[in-house]
């Protein structure tokens, strides 16, 4: 059995949950007997069914007999706890599966090596670290929430080829169309998107996913001192998160308030309350001076910088950042780095 070939498989099948599963892991399993595929599925949304469940789901009833002689492959280690859905382990327990092969192991503490323990007292074969560094990959954010209890968190900006990312109070588009589309590819694969205040009064944007298909993320404001006017996009988005200071702050439809004191209270305390809403991956937009501050602190684990060949002589300086990309990508002109 080419191991390699099905794990690759799980990946690629795992990937079609992006930007729906947040903050679980993408994750997804084939069913093989005899080197056929009998059963695959991934893991589709979150608080839905796991793709353990949607691949055995797949198998046809003319092929149920060969369960028994089939191994299952599986991107991430079954879960074996009962969350929002039963665990998986005792799925395939139950189906009595010859063998189970893994990319790699739960990182969380409650699973974490637990669920290949189970299958393997159930006298299924176990293997597992199959393209493991892949698998873990695949899963970094969650790593991430898991681990520290906060969003996996990336930072984004465009900036001209002199290193201003606007004019000075004025709303300025510095990136081509084509890096636009692909920056709402990106907003869709996110929870949640966060500006400052200042980005707020001048753009006024609506922070959605317009230009590729798939979901919004959630829009995050920044008004310390509630300046945004109420009538602005964000603020009469109901399903919005403002972060302030201002104790007295409205609250519109289903609106959440953070209350943050930026000079007093922890910036991990607050890191910690976006993931508890659910908020696993975020981005962030802008602008300068928001973005300076998740540096300064280092509260982030992806910085993308798109860089304009326009010049803008003056305007709002870019963040600084004291780091080498590890990859660059030129689109029509913008030239992306990655670090």
């Amino acid at each position: 059995m080419n191991h390699e070939l099905y794990i690759r498989r799980c990946f690629d099948l795992a990937k079609r949950g992006e930007g729906y599963v947040s903050p679980n892991p993408l994750v997804g399993c084939v069913i093989v007997h005899n080197n056929k595929v009998i059963g695959e599925g991934w893991h589709e949304k979150f608080g839905h069914a796991h793709a353990e469940v949607n691949a055995f789901a797949s198998v046809m009833t003319e092929n149920k007999s060969l369960l028994s002689e089939s191994t299952v492959y599986v991107s991430l280690e079954p879960c074996c706890h009962f969350g929002k859905t039963p665990p998986c382990t005792q799925l395939i327990i139950q189906n009595k599966v010859k063998k189970v092969v893994i990319s790699c192991l739960d990182p969380n503490p409650i699973v974490a090596g637990k669920g290949v323990q189970q299958l393997k007292n159930a006298g299924i074969e176990v293997e597992f670290g199959i393209l493991e560094q892949e698998g873990r990959a695949l899963i970094k954010p969650f790593i991430k929430n898991i681990l520290f209890q906060r969003p996996y968190i990336y930072l984004k900006w465009a900036e001209s080829k002199d290193g201003f990312i606007s004019k000075t109070n004025e709303k300025t588009n510095i990136s081509n169309p084509i890096s636009n589309r692909l920056i709402h590819q990106l907003r869709s694969e996110m929870d949640g998107i966060l500006v400052g205040s200042n980005t707020a009064i001048i753009d006024n944007p609506l922070l959605n996913n317009r230009l590729h298909y798939g979901k919004s993320p959630i829009p995050i404001l920044i008004d310390r001192y509630q300046k945004v006017s109420p009538h602005s996009n964000i603020r009469l988005n109901t399903n919005s998160i403002i972060i302030t200071e201002d104790k007295d702050y409205p609250k519109f439809g289903n609106q959440i308030i953070i209350h943050h004191r930026f000079e007093v209270d922890d910036f991990d305390h607050l890191l910690n309350a976006l993931y508890l809403l659910n908020i696993g991956k975020l981005l962030v937009e802008g602008g300068s001076q928001i973005l300076q501050i998740f540096i300064d602190k280092n509260a982030f684990d992806e910085i993308i910088v798109i860089k304009s060949k326009k010049e803008l002589t003056s305007g709002k300086k870019a963040p600084i950042i004291n780091l080498l990309p590890y990859k660059s990508e030129s689109i029509n002109n913008d030239l992306w780095l990655f670090h």
